[in-house]
């Protein structure tokens, strides 16, 4: 897969996990979409590593579904370090 088209797939895998993702997580759509090209990393090294999934197709549901699961994981790994904190005032 071409590094635009793996761009493009992130960008949508992350939009896809922040409709999939119930509250908010904070830093806007911009950084949504950017953990989501690190979550379609994230997701093809380890759907590649734990399954041994070919991800080189940009039309594969396999692809897809990989995407997407590691957006999910990293917007969720993000939501707890930087999440809302209360206030102490």
């Amino acid at each position: 897969m071409s590094f635009i088209a793996f761009l493009i797939l992130g960008l949508i895998a992350g939009a896809i996990a922040k409709l999939i993702l119930p509250g908010r997580q904070g830093g806007g759509w911009f950084v949504t979409l950017l953990l989501g090209v690190v979550g379609a990393l994230l997701g093809g090294w380890l759907g590649g590593l734990l399954f041994g999934a070919n991800l080189q197709d940009f039309w594969s549901i396999q692809t897809w579904v990989v995407a997407i699961v590691g957006s999910i994981i990293v917007l969720l790994i993000y939501g707890l370090i930087f999440g809302r904190k209360g206030s102490r005032a």
